[in-house]
């Protein structure tokens, strides 16, 4: 499968990240929160396979990998120096991992990821991530950004990014349950995933070096539920219409940190991968509406914890 663009594309693409110091995207530069990396015939299946094998070869470690739905493969990765970079900040584990799609459409396969830039920024890092951004662009491609062609944001909008007024901000996560101890809370969370608890299920799990930190990727199934309202599927249907998919939204994190399982609450998580979606009107925030709560619901049983009533 062949990049949009020349080789040198990637390359020229993987040498400025290389070359960016950390503070280079505080200096106004707008960024988008995925990477369109290659587009062209092929098979889903096929692709996903050599899009772990490529991703293998080039220092990331594969942690996991599903398809949420039909004609699309989401494949999750991570790498010392992202592990390194998490364990730097509280709720660093949130960007532990890079989210990378294969998706269907129509007639061709697109192999989309996650920006590190705009995530590390997106979950308040210390540092941007611009070492893993040039790997997978050495690795996998870089034909551009997308995902934010009204509100692609700098460093600085990202790191204090609100949807609009009231809703959350990064530093506003939903508190799902306490448990006794760290290891307990792991451990309840990793029982009730592989039990399937209100439908939620484990993709990959990566615990930070040196803390009591761990991230988990969830999908979830809301006819195994409460509903489509907490369903990857449906909730896609209506947010990812554009011609280039974002379909590396998915899945979503759950975060251990000590005795306490959080999620980011959906109106921060939904809105930062689409900051252009309208509150008003078809495939908008309105057609999901009932989504925050659910989401919500669903990991705090998942979690082991009492939604509240």
């Amino acid at each position: 499968m062949k990049t949009l663009t020349a080789a040198a594309s990637a390359a020229a693409f993987a040498a400025c990240a290389l070359a960016a110091s950390p503070g280079q995207a505080q200096q106004g530069a707008k960024m988008h929160p995925f990477i369109l990396a290659a587009n062209g015939p092929g098979q889903v299946a096929r692709v996903a396979d050599e899009v772990k094998a490529k991703l293998a070869n080039g220092g990331f470690q594969v942690v996991g990998s599903y398809s949420p739905y039909p004609a699309v493969v989401v494949v999750a990765v991570t790498s010392d120096a992202l592990k390194t970079a998490a364990a730097q900040t509280r709720f660093g584990a949130y960007g532990a991992v890079q989210r990378i799609s294969v998706t269907q459409a129509k007639d061709q396969v697109q192999i989309a990821y996650t920006n590190p830039r705009y995530m590390a920024a997106a979950y308040r890092m210390k540092g941007d991530l611009g070492a893993v951004a040039a790997g997978l662009a050495k690795v996998l491609g870089a034909e551009k950004e997308f995902g934010a062609e009204k509100e692609a944001m700098t460093d600085a909008e990202l790191r204090k990014y609100q949807y609009m007024f009231g809703m959350e901000y990064f530093d506003d996560p939903h508190e799902l349950a306490r448990h006794k101890s760290y290891a307990d809370a792991v451990a309840a969370v990793e029982k009730n995933l592989a039990a399937g608890v209100s439908g939620v299920t484990k993709v990959y799990r990566v615990d930070v070096p040196g803390k009591e930190e761990t991230v988990f990727g969830v999908a979830m199934n809301g006819k195994k539920g409460d509903g489509d309202m907490q369903d990857d599927t449906y909730l896609m249907s209506q947010i990812d219409f554009k011609g280039v998919k974002s379909s590396a939204h998915l899945p979503y994190e759950m975060v251990v940190a000590g005795d306490t399982v959080y999620a980011l609450s959906a109106r921060f998580r939904i809105a930062i991968n689409f900051p252009d979606l309208s509150m008003m009107g078809s495939n908008s925030f309105m057609s999901i509406m009932g989504s925050p709560e659910a989401i919500k619901k669903a990991l705090t049983l998942a979690a082991g914890g009492k939604p509240a009533s």
